[in-house]
């Protein structure tokens, strides 16, 4: 049975999801000037959510999922991204860390759920390591002159952000397996409602004249740059986003629209570098390229071994 192409409206689609995602980590950026990594995290997820709550339903599951998905993928992984990227994290680097969510998402499978890993799946986690271990060695043997934009604390918080994001894959996963009719808008929603008081608990906790913003004036000097990089993140980055990509998923199969998931780390790659003038170091390039093999290999990789085996 062949499976249908994609049609050019759908082409366009998906490339304006790689371009979104991509100028994502930018726009983290510029709200960070303005904002502290808990003040932009409560500030996405209610941009995120308080448009569609009042239209979309609570989805019919278990509450437990709903809270669990939004601890992993809302206070755990944004929460460790914005700390990247405030203590030593250039746009164009975690655009590319971010993608070892799969990798990671492959090992707790197998912790977790025992599903063993496809041969080309271990082929790709081997070459994922050696990328990693690139990314290390820009820290262990820093050349003279180089890109100071990384720190390791923020080289760790970026693969601390990638764990939360492919723990909330496995809460998905779970949620999904244990609901009969699974609405995953509606499931992306709601869980976008419980990080939102936790950031704000967080801020006033550890972050220094939180209590500022209880007067009028102190929301009234944000510039309007970072209130727009706020509503990119919210509205374009996650409604925006996530409808075209679930609207591909339903289709065409995953195998198909995944691929295009490669074009993210490039757009961020290429944006950090021309919009924020970041650089990349020698070691950080041979990161990328192994990185980005890695996924290749295991998007890609399934059917060629099948053939070979064949």
């Amino acid at each position: 049975m062949t499976q249908p192409r994609f049609s050019q409206r759908e082409l366009l689609a998906a490339l304006a999801v790689v371009t979104i995602w991509g100028l994502n980590f930018v726009a983290m950026k510029f709200a960070l000037r303005d904002f502290t990594p808990f003040q932009l995290g409560a500030a996405r997820f209610a941009a995120a959510v308080l448009p569609l709550a009042f239209f979309i339903r609570p989805p019919r599951m278990h509450w437990k999922w709903v809270v669990l998905f939004g601890l992993f993928q809302g206070l755990g992984q944004f929460g460790f991204l914005f700390m990247a990227l405030k203590v030593g994290m250039t746009a164009a680097l975690a655009s590319v860390l971010a993608q070892t969510q799969l990798f990671f998402t492959a090992i707790f499978s197998f912790v977790l759920l025992r599903e063993r890993p496809t041969r080309a799946l271990q082929v790709g986690l081997l070459l994922a390591a050696l990328g990693l271990v690139c990314f290390a060695m820009n820290y262990a043997a820093p050349r003279p002159g180089g890109a100071h934009a990384t720190t390791a604390l923020g080289f760790v918080l970026s693969l601390g952000a990638a764990a939360m994001w492919a723990g909330s894959n496995i809460v998905a996963r779970k949620a999904q397996q244990a609901t009969p009719q699974f609405d995953a808008l509606a499931f992306v929603v709601w869980s976008s409602l419980v990080p939102i008081l936790p950031f704000i608990a967080l801020t006033l906790v550890f972050d220094d004249g939180a209590t500022r913003w209880a007067h009028l004036a102190r929301w009234q000097a944000v510039p309007a740059g970072t209130w727009l990089a706020i509503a990119y993140l919210g509205w374009a980055a996650t409604i925006l986003g996530y409808g075209l990509w679930t609207n591909l998923l339903k289709r065409h199969p995953a195998n198909r629209v995944a691929p295009f998931g490669l074009g993210v780390p490039v757009v961020g790659l290429a944006a950090g570098m021309l919009v924020l003038g970041e650089t990349v170091t020698t070691w950080q390039w041979a990161g990328i390229a192994l990185v980005i093999a890695a996924l290749a290999c295991v998007l890609f990789g399934g059917p060629s071994l099948n053939k070979k085996r064949a």
